[in-house]
């Protein structure tokens, strides 16, 4: 209970009340004690040096004893106070207000010290405590009065009991101890009020304090005063409603921040100054393809460990300082390229306090690029076997080296050959280039799809009769597609011709078609060489040739299947390809009815 604020002000209260009562009590004591005795002895001076004196003759003291006894006893002495006058020569009494001394020797019936001290000092006073048991004190005065030529003179002894002056002191001391006591009491009560009025809005406070800290923003503290506990209520209002308000404006760009974070198509992952992971987006995980995998906590080294991505802490911080590069390119397994841009982040006393890193999946755009690089390098080596050849053969003819007309006649069909070959690549470049850059002309008609196939199988009949083939067409039956008939022409025909070449002597080539869910697919299946299956992912990439020389001898360009794809494509279509070595290839081409 004593641990309690209220308690401790209430108690201190009434100490620092008690304190004051008994410093008051003693000062009010001591002085009423002085002013009492004080006036004891202005009445003993007043009644020795004024009444008594009066009544003593000049001369002939001891036989004036009667006469100043009978005045002495005609004097009203206030109560307690005695006279007796002493002869300076013998030390008797001549006369007394008690009976019992007069005539016997002072030194036996009144103090020594006194009357001795009186005839050197003209007057002695002293306070003594009367012998008898129980008595009060007394306080004595004498003033001595010595005729200097024979030496006699007298002494007047005067005493009064002090019994009345400190009866007084205690009634008052009793009656100040009871005031004392009830202000005490009354202190208690007020100290533990007013430290009420203290400790009542600080338990207020601190419960809303407790609640607060539980998460209880909603809390106000009620204020009853002006004073500094209502301007300390004011501030913790103030500043409950601040916090509460920042807390929600934290919530809010937290929210914010884990939402653009997770949902980034990119990984995120923050390391603190020692290489620990502080924080990563599931984006990263997907990339790292460790899904199940909780990487939090762990270092940069344990992280390469269980995900297989080859970096180091050391080489975050050199790519960081490092002023020559600003990426990492690492991978990650065979098929996936990620390209890592660390950065540094610091306090608002600019001390570095960890890392930032990016990652980013580059497999698509570094295989495009290496296929742009691909493609550069296959148009540029298409097109400079035909151009050399035009330019040797024409220098021979120039030279005037070769003039029968059988050799001239067989250069220049050679050079017309390769100059058909050139226009071909062209061609298919530039149609490549309206598809890409979406400037191809369409021309969109509905045609009966066996009928288109029945037009490609006899533009191509002179070609598998040479070698001996048989081209066979089951359709199941025969829908309407909206196409450009001559762009689909080119695609069956593409495929169709590669079958030809492709398939031995005496070999067939199959055509079906088959409608499933509103998409025609056409089948066109032969027993020819195959494609092996590392390059089936491959073969409708811009001048890949799954075998180059071969392709080259037979007038391909690499491009067919490429265009044929873009322009299925834009029919809304797919075609896709299967096969096995020796045993043949099969593609198929959907594209969609039209139920018109």
């Amino acid at each position: 209970m004593f641990k309690s604020i209220r308690w401790k002000l209430s108690i201190l209260y009434f100490v620092l009340v008690f304190i004051a009562m008994a410093i008051v009590g003693i000062f009010i004591t001591d002085r009423l004690e002085d002013y009492n005795l004080d006036i004891v002895r202005q009445n003993l001076v007043s009644i020795s040096n004024n009444t008594i004196r009066s009544i003593i003759p000049d001369s002939d003291l001891p036989d004036a004893r009667e006469s100043i006894q009978d005045s002495i006893d005609m004097i009203t002495l206030p109560i307690g106070y005695s006279i007796s006058i002493v002869d300076a020569l013998d030390y008797s009494v001549i006369a007394s207000s008690n009976d019992s001394f007069t005539g016997k020797n002072s030194l036996d019936v009144l103090d020594r010290k006194v009357i001795m001290s009186s005839l050197t000092q003209k007057s002695y006073e002293l306070d003594i405590v009367n012998p008898a048991p129980g008595s009060p004190m007394v306080k004595i005065m004498a003033f001595s009065f010595i005729n200097d030529a024979n030496g006699g003179g007298y002494i007047i002894y005067s005493s009064a009991s002090l019994e009345g002056v400190y009866a007084s002191l205690n009634t008052v001391t009793d009656v100040f101890l009871t005031a004392t006591l009830i202000a005490l009491i009354v202190s208690l009560l007020v100290g533990f009020l007013i430290s009420g009025s203290i400790t009542t809005p600080i338990n207020e406070l601190n419960l809303k304090a407790s609640l607060i800290a539980k998460g209880d923003f909603s809390q106000r503290v009620s204020n009853h005063s002006n004073d500094e506990i209502g301007m300390l209520g004011n501030t913790f209002n103030y500043l409950t409603k601040r916090l509460d308000n920042t807390l929600v404006e934290i919530s809010s760009e937290k929210s914010k921040l884990d939402a653009i974070i997770n949902n980034m198509a990119d990984g995120l992952m923050a390391l603190d100054e020692h290489g620990f992971i502080v924080l990563y987006n599931k984006a990263l995980l997907k990339l790292l393809k460790a899904r199940d995998i909780d990487i939090y906590g762990s270092s940069v080294h344990d992280m390469a460990l269980q995900t297989g991505l080859k970096i180091s802490f050391s080489a975050i911080k050199k790519c960081v300082f490092d002023e020559s590069t600003n990426h990492l390119v690492v991978n990650v397994g065979d098929d996936k390229i990620l390209r890592i841009s660390p950065a540094y982040y610091s306090d608002d006393a600019k001390k570095q306090t960890g890392f930032i890193l990016v990652f980013q999946d580059i497999t698509d755009a570094q295989r495009l690029e290496n296929m742009r690089k691909d493609f550069v390098a296959n148009v540029s080596h298409e097109l400079k076997t035909p151009i050399t050849t035009i330019k040797s053969y024409a220098e021979t003819l120039s030279s005037g080296i070769v003039t029968e007309p059988e050799i001239v006649s067989e250069f220049l069909s050679v050079i017309e050959s390769e100059a058909d070959r050139m226009t071909a690549i062209v061609r298919d470049l530039l149609q490549l280039s309206h598809f890409d850059f979406k400037k191809a002309q369409w021309s969109f008609e509905r045609h009966p799809i066996e009928d288109i196939i029945k037009e490609c199988i006899e533009h191509l009949k002179i070609y598998y009769l040479e070698k001996n083939q048989t081209v066979n067409l089951t359709a199941a039956d025969n829908p309407n597609i909206l196409v450009d008939k001559a762009k689909i022409k080119q695609v069956i025909l593409n495929i169709l011709s590669n079958a030809i070449k492709y398939t031995p002597e005496f070999g067939s080539v199959d055509i079906s078609v088959d409608t499933v869910d509103n998409f025609v697919d056409i089948y066109i299946s032969d027993n020819g060489i195959g494609i092996p299956e590392e390059d089936i992912d491959h073969i409708f990439e811009r001048f890949y040739r799954v075998d180059k020389g071969r392709s080259r001898q037979q007038g391909g360009t690499g491009l067919g299947l490429s265009i044929a794809q873009d322009i299925v494509t834009a029919h809304g279509g797919t075609i896709s390809a299967s096969s096995e070595i020796n045993r043949g290839s099969t593609f198929k081409i959907s594209l969609p009815v039209d139920n018109a």
